[in-house]
């Protein structure tokens, strides 16, 4: 999905077609995540409750969710995203990336999803890899600066949730391997690469690329205050005409017998496992998940996929996200769904209630990979209408399994492409909203706020310790009822947490003013009247 060229959907879908994608998929064994990850499923704590729920008798309204992913993600691969291009100074780096984040402010958003791996690269001060050529022009070359603190750090500053974006086994861009960094991996260990349809790509089956890839997500979790990790969609590479993926020997090493095929999904399978344990037991608070491409199965291969005509993940990149899902090695999976209602090959109706179903009492949160960039395209008659993306949301709403959306990509929220995001702002996110909880994460409610006043248009509270943000509901009539909280129909403000012993919010209108405490998992407190 995210090389910054789309591929024609002729060689995503197994049809004749228009349309375009961009590339962002029956069971081997891998070992069951450990005690402090998953709950089971039948004991797993609905991720649309508080800490201290409202009562069962409070109907929440789905047009008001309280608890919805609102993300968008941030491509640092050929400039797509940010930085617009290279050589920029410090300063106009870090004000492109901020007039990212306060227009995914303005549109209700409550994460980003920074790529920080695009090729083997770091968009960060690393030992294990070279910096990314995105920032300067060349790969290997200090930009003088560690971007990634600034980027956590403003992110934060504005109530937005950050997740390191990696792409696991793409190694150069360039199919000259010689002209990468002499320090680069790639050079280091030859014997890794393959050299596919004029890129580099790690060699999945093997066990020290797994070690490596491991190696750089889990350096980044220890040293920096990320949220999440996050991969895309590319695994094995997609297809490329005749082309075959050079791993025999390796196969011949580590098949003992079991079909290419079955093989490489092990590969995967076995990363992916162990990014998850290494994420969780290096911070248990930080989120591991996958945004596969939008097709496990079809019919046609499987009577447990979906009803669809397109490119298989399962069988083309050998990504089994049901797997991932079954096993628990992934806290949520974000399907990349770029294609409209109604589309013969790929229908958004057909495909988003397929990945409903499939996490379905699983304790894996779902979120539907959003195509904004598709919108006012002319390849799709669809992508023409501003109503599309918004039917896609009001859709989600008849599935309670569907926790939020993310959007590809950031350059859209700038443009605003036929007016789509003041549609769905209008119609989806009216209100603020906190994160979904993942309860088996750890975390608990802060301290309920103290000393909360209401004075003139000041609303004020006393600092609760270990409160990353706080919510802020108001009651129009005045009248607090049990269910003030059970949804967002109230909720005005999640106001990041500030230094200081009191926290202030600018209340507007009249009417009661209700204040919560969250941790950084959105563990919520039970909330506080303010006082005249």
């Amino acid at each position: 999905m995210r090389t910054g060229r789309p591929l024609l959907a002729a060689a995503v879908l197994a049809v004749a077609t228009t349309g375009a994608a961009y590339a962002f998929g029956p069971d081997a064994a891998v070992t069951k995540p450990t005690a402090h990850k998953r709950v089971p499923a039948a004991t797993a704590a609905p991720s649309d409750r508080a800490a201290t729920a409202a009562p069962a008798s409070c109907k929440p309204r789905a047009a008001y969710p309280k608890r919805q992913l609102r993300g968008v993600w941030i491509a640092t691969v050929k400039n797509i995203d940010w930085p617009s291009r290279t050589g920029l100074s410090v300063a106009k780096q870090q004000a492109e990336y901020t007039r990212i984040l306060d227009s995914a402010v303005k549109r209700r958003l409550n994460a980003v999803f920074v790529q920080v791996r695009p090729a083997s690269d770091a968009v960060y001060k690393s030992a294990l890899e070279p910096w990314s050529q995105y920032l300067t022009g060349r790969a290997g070359k200090d930009p003088g600066w560690d971007p990634l603190p600034f980027l956590v750090a403003e992110a934060h500053k504005r109530g937005l949730e950050f997740h390191a974006w990696f792409n696991p086994y793409r190694a150069s861009y360039d199919g000259e391997v010689n002209k990468l960094p002499a320090g680069h991996p790639a050079r280091v260990h030859p014997d890794w690469i393959v050299k596919h349809a004029g890129l580099v790509y790690y060699n999945p089956g093997l066990p020290a690329v797994r070690d490596h890839v491991t190696a750089v997500v889990k350096d980044v979790v220890q040293r920096y205050d990320v949220d999440g990790v996050h991969f895309d969609d590319y695994f094995y590479p997609y297809p490329a005409g005749s082309a075959q993926f050079a791993d025999g020997a390796a196969y011949r090493k580590y098949g003992k017998g079991e079909s290419l095929a079955d093989w490489r999904r092990g590969n995967v399978n076995k990363l992916i496992a162990q990014v998850d344990k290494a994420v969780h037991e290096t911070k248990q608070y930080v989120k591991f998940g996958i945004s596969p491409f939008g097709i496990w199965r079809n019919k046609s291969e499987d009577p447990t996929g979906s009803a669809t005509g397109g490119m298989s993940a399962y069988d083309a990149i050998y990504a089994d996200a049901r797997h991932w899902i079954r096993k628990g090695t992934v806290d949520y999976v974000a399907p990349q769904l770029y294609w409209p209602r109604g589309f013969k090959a790929a229908d958004y109706d057909v495909l988003m209630p397929w990945w409903a179903k499939e996490v379905k009492g699983t304790g894996v949160q779902l979120y539907i990979g959003q195509a904004l960039y598709r919108v006012g395209s002319t390849d799709t008659p669809a992508w023409t209408d501003p109503g599309e993306l918004p039917s896609h949301l009001t859709q989600n709403r008849k599935h309670k399994q569907v926790e939020g959306d993310i959007y590809f990509n950031a350059k859209q929220l700038l443009t605003n492409p036929l007016g789509v995001l003041d549609r769905i702002v209008k119609s989806h996110y009216s209100h603020p909203a906190l994160l979904p909880l993942m309860k088996d994460l750890g975390g608990q409610a802060p301290a309920q706020p103290a000393e909360v006043r209401l004075q003139g248009t000041e609303l004020s509270w006393k600092s609760s310790a270990g409160a990353r943000s706080y919510a802020v509901y108001q009651i129009p009539s005045g009248k607090v009822g049990e269910c003030a909280t059970a949804d967002a129909r109230n909720l005005v403000a999640v106001v990041p947490a500030a230094g200081g012993e009191r926290q202030t919010f600018a209340a507007a209108g009249g009417g009661a003013y209700l204040v919560t405490s969250l941790d950084r998992l959105h563990n919520e407190s039970a909330p506080v009247k303010a006082a005249p």
